[in-house]
């Protein structure tokens, strides 16, 4: 039976191991914390908190397993350059070196592209992005593929219980920047975790020559990206609201201030479909639902 672990087992990373414990694979998560791992003592495989910026705790959780698949799905949950390096760069560094043999995933984001003109980006195009902590992704994508293991660049995940555009929308902070013409590109975290999967599965008979056209590196997004003004609209609709007021300052965003369409084309063509093709269908079938199962609509 195949082995994964999915080292950060958070949002993205616990729907993962679902999908992998659900297909057959043996399954181990990480997380950051004992109240983390607590919050899994129900699930069927198991979950232990590990520290991956500590290379003897990592050492210490791998010394008895065998991996088939390493997924390095961490979240720095924002911070400084020096955070993202101790959390990416150093977590991928340990787990390369205490998981040997194993195929290593590295679970990077679009801000990697700095494009700001709206236009297309494919995993051929210029990924030089502007600020630090875009830089250390990047620095942490060459270590992945230099190990002989394959990146998902990501976009902007949302899905039951997170929606970053919907949080705001709801709680009036939302504000349409400029004109609203800046492009959004978003995913379900489901079709990520599929994607996730997929690629841990895909068979590779020689790694990949850099810069060829299957260089390792794939882009996860919906492949619809919106207009922020449209995204807006269509909560708008929903919840029969006014639009959010309009903005003339650049407002900083986690992600940058980059202006791209993000294409999945090349993903896609190795059999990945979204189940959620866009952000409206994915808000009507999954995330609504889920608010008002809850009674928070």
């Amino acid at each position: 039976m195949p082995r994964a672990l999915i080292a950060g087992c958070g949002y993205v990373g616990a729907a993962t191991a679902e999908l992998f414990h659900d297909r057959g694979w043996e399954v181990e998560g990480w997380t950051a914390s004992e109240r983390s791992a607590l919050a899994f003592r129900d699930n069927p495989f198991p979950v232990r908190a590990v520290d991956i910026t500590d290379a003897r705790a990592v050492d210490a959780a791998a010394s008895s397993s065998c991996f088939d698949a390493v997924i390095q799905a961490v979240s720095s949950s924002g911070g400084t350059a020096d955070l993202y390096r101790r959390i990416y760069e150093q977590g991928a560094k340990n787990l390369a070196k205490a998981c040997s043999g194993a195929r290593m995933l590295f679970i990077s984001s679009t801000s990697v592209y700095g494009q700001t003109d709206g236009e297309w980006v494919t995993e051929l195009s210029v990924a030089r992005p502007p600020r630090d902590t875009g830089r250390v992704l990047r620095t942490t994508e060459e270590f992945v593929l230099e190990q002989g293991g394959e990146v998902a660049r990501v976009a902007g995940i949302y899905g039951p219980g997170r929606s970053a555009l919907l949080r705001k929308f709801l709680d009036g902070t939302a504000t349409v920047s400029g004109n609203g013409e800046r492009f959004i590109n978003q995913v379900h975290r489901d079709d990520v975790a599929a994607a996730l999967v997929l690629l841990s599965q895909r068979d590779r008979t020689a790694v990949p020559a850099r810069g060829s056209s299957d260089s390792g590196i794939f882009n996860v997004s919906d492949g619809h990206p919106l207009m922020e003004r449209g995204c807006y609209a269509t909560l708008a609709a929903h919840f029969g609201r006014e639009m959010p007021p309009g903005n003339a300052a650049a407002v900083p965003r986690k992600r940058g201030n980059s202006n791209k369409r993000v294409s999945s084309e090349k993903l896609q063509k190795l059999g990945w479909e979204p189940r959620f093709r866009d952000f409206p269908s994915g808000l009507r079938d999954s995330v609504i639902p889920a608010l008002e199962a809850l009674g928070l609509e």
